[in-house]
This record gives structure tokens, C-alpha cells and sequence, in this order.
């Protein structure tokens, strides 16, 4: 399967291009940041630098992979939490406008299937739940797949240590990545990637 897949640089990109290359699919990996591919070329993908923003570079570089599905793990979040809510805006921005792109960017590029990254847990406000609803309307809409995934834990998480982990719904990095290739296979829908069980 020929996959482009935006976010590719991220936290669960990076961590799902090897396990995809490894089952023999052609991975088109999108980064926003030069400087980063060839850490993709080494993962396993080639590269594509673009930004989501740039909708008819977007279109043009999807359209030239010609993907058979194209997967949506892009954010826009700090490195830190405490500075999450100074990037509200800017995440809220890649839900619906990066998304709304993205899925141009599909339908133009005749891709078959469509999945993207949302979340599993209830959010605080009314607004951040709005945009979290937009953006899966929108997918759901085109008869793509959303990925709720729980909290992540893990190396280069908010939650890097063993002894501290988000509450449930939650998940393990690493198996959020590994938990989103039978995803693959899913059909339009909403699917769930999340791991609630007790810490050994």
C-alpha cells in the first residue's frame, strides 16, 4: 500500500514509518521541517517537506505520491505542558483547517482511504470539544477513519516516566504506533486505540 503520511516527524510519526516500511508499504513521510529528512529517508519513507497550510503544495505533493490512503497524525503542541494552553489556537488550527487540506488533498489525489488522529478522552471546554467534533465530522464525512487515541505515555511524551502516567483512556507510545497498522484495515468509522489496563 502507498501511504502518505502527514506528521511523519512527530511523536507517533517517527515511530510508525519503520513499522509500516517493515510490512512492505511505501511510506511518503510529510515533514513542515528540512532539516528532517533524512531522518525520514533513514526511517524508511521519502521525505515530502511541506506545509499543510500551503494548500495547492499540499495538493501537488500528495498528488505526486499518488497514495492509496493518506494518514493524518499531524498536531501542533508544545514540548512542554505547561505551556499547552499558549498553543490552543495553533492546534485547534491544524484540527480543522490542516485537516480540511488534507482531505482536499486526498480526494484530488483519487486516495481510497483516510485516517486521522483524534483523541479518546473528554476535553475541559466547549470550545476545544467543538473543534475536536469539526474535526471528526469532517473525516467521518468523507468516509474516512478516525483514530482515538488515549493520552500517550512514554518517551518524549508529557509523560516520560514509568511511575507517572495520564489518566485512562491512555496508551503507551509505542503501542499506540503499533495498534494503528491493523487500523489500516478498519472500515469508516470511528476506532478506538487506547490500553486501560493496570500498570504491572
Amino acid at each position: 500500500m502507498r501511504i502518505f503520511l502527514a506528521g511523519a516527524s512527530g511523536l507517533i510519526g517517527v515511530r510508525l514509518v519503520p513499522l509500516l516500511a517493515e510490512e512492505g508499504h511505501e511510506v511518503a513521510g510529510m515533514t513542515r521541517t528540512a532539516a528532517k529528512a533524512t531522518m525520514l529517508e533513514e526511517l524508511g519513507a521519502t521525505p515530502v517537506v511541506c506545509d499543510v497550510y500551503d494548500a495547492e503544495e499540499l495538493a501537488q505533493a500528495v498528488a505526486a505520491f499518488e497514495p492509496d490512503v493518506v494518514m493524518h497524525q499531524l498536531t501542533d503542541l508544545p514540548d512542554s505542558v505547561a505551556d499547552m494552553s499558549s498553543y490552543t489556537a495553533r492546534n485547534s488550527r491544524m484540527r480543522v483547517e490542516g485537516t480540511r487540506n488534507l482531505l482536499a488533498a486526498a480526494a484530488a489525489a483519487g486516495a481510497s482511504g483516510f485516517y486521522a488522529q483524534s483523541i479518546a478522552w473528554e476535553q475541559p471546554s466547549d470550545e476545544a470539544r467543538a473543534v475536536t467534533a469539526e474535526h471528526e465530522r469532517m473525516v467521518l464525512g468523507a468516509g474516512g477513519v478516525v483514530l482515538r487515541y488515549g493520552q500517550f505515555y512514554g518517551p518524549g511524551t508529557f509523560y516520560p516516566e514509568p511511575a507517572r502516567v495520564p489518566k485512562p483512556p491512555r496508551i503507551h507510545i509505542d503501542a499506540a504506533a503499533a495498534q494503528t497498522l491493523p487500523a489500516l484495515e478498519a472500515p469508516g468509522g470511528v476506532t478506538l486505540v487506547i490500553d486501560d489496563r493496570a500498570l504491572a
